[in-house]
């Protein structure tokens, strides 16, 4: 079976390895620095597979020698947003956070895939990729896969229609300057901008926009797990499966959309090896310049990092 490694044992990774476990993409290791914590939800999932019938072997560890040989690893380690707390206000923590794991992934598992959850999450991305220095199409982050199915949940509420039909689209960094495109977001292939007024259209938005915001105002002392487990996961059964399915993650640009050296939500082919294509949409001038102020915002903070390349 494939090896499948997720860093971070809190709620994010540890319903993430639940999900992959059940969906038996592969064995799971789960580690985290805590100790006790991955060994004991390791277990607790182990146990739970003889209940809901899946043969995935589940392992915790404290130790990163334990992730060699991993196939594609999922980089949830890093502290959660707090209610106030903007995504930016991460940078620091996570920044220290994010470099030692990836010192740590290209030292034992220097074949792997990488998907980053970690927040502020384009930043994050670039950070893993400059820290491992691996191609670029193996580092990559889950985002517009998220907000993309924040922006369909939404879509679905407001028509009374089933989710399955609705494929949506968010470009841009994951955050307050993400770009939800209503022209490439469908309902069994019929443009919403059809079926809702622009009125309608830009409440939905403005809400997908505040979507990770929104919840961790409901929940007081956390933030979302549920629907970003969900998103890696899918990402991870692309990878493992080599579906080649076409969907907005948080991608390296090299000149697509006019942006060099940066992480952008863009929507890509993703398969066995990670990115294989980026796709390059055809943006109307304000779609465009709101792309443009997203990237803006992503390099201002890469630049405050003073990452060496």
């Amino acid at each position: 079976m494939p090896k499948i490694t997720v860093i971070g044992a809190g709620f994010v990774g540890a319903t993430a390895a639940q999900r992959i476990a059940e969906k038996e993409l592969g064995d799971v290791v789960l580690t985290d620095i805590v100790e006790g914590l991955p060994q004991g939800k390791a277990l607790d999932l182990l146990e739970a597979g003889p209940l809901f019938g899946y043969d995935s072997k589940i392992t915790g560890t404290n130790d990163y020698k334990d992730i060699e040989g991993s196939d594609v690893i999922v980089i949830t380690a890093g502290i959660a947003r707090k209610t106030g707390m903007t995504r930016e206000d991460l940078l620091k923590i996570n920044t220290k956070i994010i470099t030692e794991v990836s010192q740590n992934i290209a030292r034992y598992a220097p074949d792997s895939v990488v998907i980053t959850v970690t927040n502020p999450l384009d930043i994050m991305t670039y950070v893993t990729l400059k820290t491992t220095g691996f191609e670029p199409g193996r580092v990559f982050g889950m985002s517009g896969v998220l907000d993309s199915g924040r922006f369909a949940a939404f879509i679905a509420m407001e028509l009374g229609c089933s989710i399955r039909d609705i494929n949506a689209m968010v470009l841009g960094g994951h955050g307050d300057t993400m770009v939800p495109l209503p022209r490439f977001t469908t309902v069994t292939g019929i443009p919403i901008t059809e079926l809702m007024t622009v009125s309608t259209i830009q409440r939905l938005v403005e809400r997908t926009i505040s979507g990770g915001a929104e919840i961790v105002n409901l929940l007081k002392t956390g933030s979302a797990f549920y629907a970003p487990s969900a998103a890696v996961t899918n990402m991870v059964e692309a990878v493992i499966k080599d579906t080649e399915r076409i969907m907005p993650v948080c991608a390296y640009l090299d000149g697509e959309y006019g942006k060099k050296d940066i992480y952008l939500g863009v929507p890509v082919k993703l398969g066995k090896g990670g990115v294989k294509q980026v796709i390059e949409l055809k943006l109307a001038s304000d779609e465009k310049k709101a792309l443009d102020r997203s990237a803006k915002a992503v390099m201002d903070g890469i630049a405050s990092l003073k990452v060496v390349n």
